[in-house]
C-alpha cells in the first residue's frame, strides 16, 4: 500500500492526503526558525506527539494536503483550505514548503495552484484569502504571480528582532483564476 495518495496532479508536484505517519518530519521542519518565522509560529514549542495529534485533526477535518514531489515520492510541506464557509462560498489559504531543498524551484506555485483548483472548481468557493508578512518577499512573490492581488495590510502586526512589519491581507477570487479542472470536462485533463 502508498504511502501518499495522487489526489491532484501537477508537473512536478501532487497533493495528497495527509500521512500521520511523518509526524517527525514535520516537526523537525517546524522547530527549525527558518521555517516558522515565515509561518508565524517560531514561539511555539512542537513536540513530536504534539504535531501527531495536529496532523490527526487535519486528516479527519478540513482540506489539509501534503504535497508530494511527483517523481521521488517525497514529502516537501503542506498546504491547506482553513475557514471554509459554503454559505458566503470563501475560505482561507495557507501552504509551506519544509523542504528547503525545493525552495524557489516552482512547488509552492504549483502545489497553490493544484489546491486553488480545488477550492474554485470542485467545492465552488469564490474567494480564498490569506495573510503573508511583509518580511517574507518571496512568498508575497509567488502569490502575486498566480493572481492574488493585495487587499489590505494589517500594519506592525508583527515584531520580530525588534523590527516592526505589516501583515499583507491577499485574496483571488474564481473569476480571477483558470485551472485545468474545467478542461476535464472539454476532455483536455491531465493531458
Amino acid at each position: 500500500m502508498g504511502r501518499y495518495f495522487k489526489k491532484f496532479i501537477g508537473e512536478k508536484c501532487y497533493l495528497s492526503p495527509i500521512n500521520i505517519e511523518d509526524a517527525e518530519k514535520y516537526t523537525r521542519w517546524l522547530n527549525d526558525l527558518e521555517i516558522s518565522i515565515n509561518l508565524g509560529n517560531a514561539r511555539m514549542l512542537i513536540t513530536q506527539e504534539r504535531e501527531k495529534e495536529i496532523l490527526q485533526r487535519l486528516a479527519k477535518e478540513g482540506y489539509t494536503f501534503a504535497i508530494i514531489d511527483l517523481k521521488k515520492d517525497e514529502l516537501l510541506g503542506n498546504c491547506g483550505l482553513s475557514d471554509v464557509d459554503m454559505v458566503f462560498r470563501r475560505g482561507g489559504f495557507g501552504i509551506f514548503i519544509g523542504n528547503k531543498e525545493y525552495w524557489n524551484k516552482g512547488y509552492g506555485q504549483e502545489a497553490t495552484n493544484l489546491l486553488l483548483d480545488f477550492a474554485f472548481n470542485i467545492l465552488n468557493l469564490n474567494n480564498i484569502m490569506l495573510g503573508a508578512y511583509s518580511f517574507n518577499k518571496a512568498a508575497i512573490s509567488c502569490y502575486e504571480k498566480i493572481g492574488f492581488k493585495e487587499i489590505g495590510r494589517r500594519r506592525k502586526a508583527v515584531i520580530v528582532g525588534g523590527q516592526e512589519f505589516d501583515e499583507i491581507l491577499m485574496d483571488i477570487l474564481a473569476e480571477e483564476f483558470h485551472g485545468q479542472i474545467p478542461n476535464h470536462f472539454k476532455g483536455e485533463f491531465n493531458k
